[in-house]
């Protein structure tokens, strides 16, 4: 399975900043979006530009802008909702669906609880999670975007564990995942070591 793992020195830093357990949330929040940043310019990398001539202040020049495929940004709720600034920031043409699904702290899977999702045929999906843990929760928002249309969706998160990538390998063959982390392996309790620890907790002070 195709995985991506972003390799940048400021995605390093970020990283050892966002592990750091005395980072405070509002400073936490600040790395979250500079870390979605990055993990976003490198999961479209391969989106579709046409050519386009245009005129600068000395001559006619042939550039590329971006096609007018639409991308779609799908959160799991409610951690992924910090990863998505940064694809509506930098892309001018952005839908952004939901996928409600909360982890039972006693079997560690996933359930279902939201479900909004614009629509998807002919579109390039990309579902946002930042922790992909057991892969639970991944694996049924592929299964959702799928369902509703989407051909190929791009799983993107910022910590991922081995059990993870496999369970979406399991589940979904071939997925693209692009991250900024491989982590070592799951706890007994589900929880990514190293890790960070609870991400949507640490984003929101709870």
């Amino acid at each position: 399975m195709p995985i991506h793992i972003l390799d940048h020195p400021l995605a390093a830093h970020i990283i050892t900043h966002l592990r750091d357990k005395t980072t405070k949330p509002a400073t936490f929040r600040t790395l979250s979006y500079q870390i979605g940043l990055l993990l976003a310019i490198e999961a479209t990398n391969g989106i579709e530009t046409v050519s386009k001539e245009i005129d600068t202040p000395l001559e006619r020049v042939q550039g590329r802008v971006l096609t007018h495929q639409p991308l779609v940004v799908v959160p799991i709720l409610r951690a992924g909702l910090g990863m998505v600034q940064p694809f509506t920031d930098i892309f001018p043409d952005v839908s952004v669906g939901y996928v409600g699904l909360e982890r039972d702290h006693e079997t560690a899977k996933a359930r279902t609880y939201y479900c909004k999702l614009p629509p998807l045929a002919g579109r390039q999906v990309f579902i946002v999670d930042p922790m992909l843990a057991t892969g639970g929760s991944a694996v049924s928002a592929l299964t959702a975007v799928k369902n509703a249309g989407a051909v190929n969706p791009t799983l993107v998160s910022i910590v991922s564990s081995p059990e993870g990538v496999a369970a979406v390998e399991k589940g979904h063959p071939g997925t693209v995942i692009h991250t900024a982390a491989l982590d070592r392996e799951l706890n007994a309790r589900k929880y990514i070591l190293p890790g960070l620890g609870d991400f949507g907790d640490r984003l929101y002070g709870t």
